[in-house]
């Protein structure tokens, strides 16, 4: 058989066996059984909530399970195509079928990242925050290529994007923005991109054309629904009223509109500026504080399950995810789990989708992956 023929039968075959590995594939065979029986009951309904949940359960598991065969019998049906092509010795048979593997190997791909969105909150909307780190302009100028390669993805994916808060920089660029996100699984695949992001590159803002290196920081926490209750003390907020200003430092409105609240126990702060009125931006900022506390949570239960808890870093060298560099050579580096492209200008056009399901993928199999930043 082809190499390549092989390479994508490999390919289709590991996605294959994450995707089992992660539903548990003998008890999620079971479990179908279980809710399938549970449908046939006329007395399901008598719950509508209970029967939803039911409902969800079954149509995920049962979503996942036939994709998963219907993917293994065309690869096996395939392959057994080509190797009856290749004694025949029709090579436009071959070609044709090795194409099929391809397109095979791709949607298996698909199917095994949409079957790892089976966390909490990952099929919600989501806030995606960008901060600049230290470095004035440079840092500046980073955060908001950050904020337009994430605009430019969830673009791409079909989602809409609503700026809620935005503060510019001095000279260019932000000095942090806050995107409001909505879309199916907007959380579950953008929560992989929270951490220090690094750029280097020759400076537009440097007379002698030196090589610099900045850092700006990501946070991304899904949109809670009224299903999830958050307890916030008032006597806990910190709450300021500010002027809104838009880029480039025009003002949005002439009043104080805008709305930041400090919740002190835990040092977070939110902020949103995006309406007229004060009395809604408030309450977005709250929204957003509650969703910050929630995924705060949800983080330190994913983080003590897997007997690991780190805070939320400084911005700066040594705590970056993921390295940009584009002089003297083109090279985007992710530090968690080795992927790698030299188009550094696709994805910072939003081609984010190999690094988001390779963080997904490693969340699955807990491997950890020696990989040295690059210069």
């Amino acid at each position: 058989m082809r190499a390549e023929a092989q390479d994508h039968l490999d390919k289709i075959g590991a996605a294959l066996a994450l995707l089992r590995r992660f539903l548990d594939w003998d008890r999620a065979v079971r479990r179908l059984d279980e809710l399938n029986a549970k449908v046939e009951d006329p007395t399901l309904w008598d719950n509508p909530k209970a029967a939803q949940e039911v409902m969800r359960e079954r149509r995920r598991l049962d979503e996942a399970i036939t994709a998963t065969r219907a993917i293994e019998q065309e690869a096996a049906d395939t392959a057994e195509l080509i190797e009856l092509a290749e004694m025949e010795g029709d090579e436009a048979l071959v070609d044709d079928a090795v194409a099929s593997l391809a397109a095979l190997a791709a949607r298996a791909e698909e199917d095994k990242v949409k079957a790892l969105l089976a966390g909490e909150a990952d099929g919600n909307d989501c806030y995606v925050e960008v901060h600049a780190g230290a470095g004035g302009t440079e840092s500046q100028d980073w955060a908001e290529m950050l904020q337009r390669m994430y605009m430019r993805w969830a673009e791409k994916r079909g989602m809409k994007v609503e700026l809620v808060e935005y503060q510019a920089g001095e000279q260019a660029g932000i000095k942090s923005a806050t995107m409001l996100v909505k879309g199916e699984n907007a959380y579950g695949y953008a929560k992989t991109e929270s951490g220090v992001h690094r750029l280097v590159r020759i400076s537009p803002y440097d007379s002698s054309a030196r090589r610099h290196t900045s850092f700006s920081s990501v946070w991304v926490y899904p949109v809670i629904d009224d299903d999830i209750n958050i307890e916030v003390n008032e006597s806990d907020l910190k709450i300021d009223t500010y002027r809104a200003s838009g880029a480039g430092g025009q003002h949005v409105n002439t009043t104080d509109s805008a709305v930041r609240i400090t919740h002190v126990p835990t040092g977070i702060v939110v902020a949103s500026q995006n309406d007229r009125s004060q009395h809604k931006n408030r309450a977005t900022a709250m929204g957003m504080l509650k969703a910050r506390l929630y995924e705060a949570e949800l983080q330190k239960r994913e983080a003590e399950a897997s007997g690991e808890y780190q805070a939320k870093t400084e911005i700066g060298w040594g705590h970056q995810i993921r390295s940009y560099v584009l002089q003297p050579y083109q090279l985007v580096k992710d530090l968690r789990t080795g992927v790698t492209s030299t188009a550094p200008g696709d994805v910072l056009d939003g081609a984010l989708d190999p690094f988001m399901a390779a963080a997904l993928s490693q969340k699955v199999t807990g491997e950890k992956v020696e990989v040295e930043d690059i210069d």
